[in-house]
């Protein structure tokens, strides 16, 4: 009976050191950083443009941001949407932190590794929208070797994006003019992701994913219904799919 014993007491022993090692390597994986919500001010004074849009952005020639979407010219830098639009930033959460069985904690920060001669090359990436919460909003996706450049990569990436929606109330149960939905049912696709929106009366909120309301949220929508199908986990054809859906709000001839 005592060998019995020593042999489990042994295993016991096995079993908490391989869990000390798999709680070291989710220390290691978690990234210390907090995630800032809001964007950090620009100091236009130092800001010296590189395309004729932004020098005509920096003299004050153009004051508002429907004026580029009008004209049909393209944004190459990111200051253009910061001085003309008063942004917020959020992170999706597009990884998973290291955890026994696989139940790690989803987090924004993706981790690959690629097998090369000289050892394992570790790469972050990052999804980030931004959005002034009053029709505007844009998604970007950012990779680097660390996490801050990663993030900031994406950051500058969704503010290139900015795109114009269109707002409304076009649900039947409510009758006022304010623009808290979507005038109309609209569905966009990415990969096997398809998102379905519908207008909601006011007071209905986002019935939609956590995900998806952050991108929602910051485009200035309040009240909608949705249905999704397809690889739905999958958070980065998610958001495409719910930008490609707002985007064909604006072929909607007036």
């Amino acid at each position: 009976m005592k060998p019995e014993i020593v042999k489990k007491e042994e295993t016991v022993e096995n079993k908490e050191i391989e869990e000390d090692e798999i709680q070291k390597e989710i220390k290691e994986a978690v990234v210390k950083e907090p995630i800032e919500i809001f964007e950090k001010k620009v100091d236009f004074d130092s800001w010296i443009p590189k395309t004729e849009l932004g020098r005509e952005v920096k003299a004050g020639k153009i004051t508002n941001i429907d004026e580029i979407f009008a004209s049909g010219r393209k944004i190459m830098e990111a200051e253009i949407t910061d001085k003309l639009l008063n942004l917020k930033t959020d992170l999706l959460k597009i990884g998973q932190s290291k955890g026994k069985f696989g139940g790690g904690k989803r987090r924004p920060w993706k981790q690959t590794q690629k097998k090369t001669q000289e050892g394992n090359t570790v790469t972050f990436a990052v999804m980030a929208v931004v959005g002034d919460e009053n029709g505007y909003v844009g998604i970007g996706y950012g990779r680097a070797k660390e996490t801050l450049p990663a993030k900031e990569k994406a950051i500058r990436k969704a503010k290139l994006n900015i795109i114009k929606i269109k707002r409304g109330c076009g649900s039947y149960d409510c009758s006022c003019d304010e623009p808290h939905s979507i005038p109309l049912r609209i569905s966009g696709k990415t990969g096997s992701v398809k998102v379905v929106f519908m207008p909601a009366p006011q007071g209905t909120g986002l019935v939609v994913g956590d995900e998806i309301k952050k991108i929602l949220r910051l485009a200035g929508i309040k009240d909608i219904y949705s249905k999704t199908s397809g690889f739905v986990r999958s958070t980065i054809n998610t958001s495409k799919a719910v930008i490609d859906a707002l985007t064909k709000l604006n072929e909607i001839k007036e």
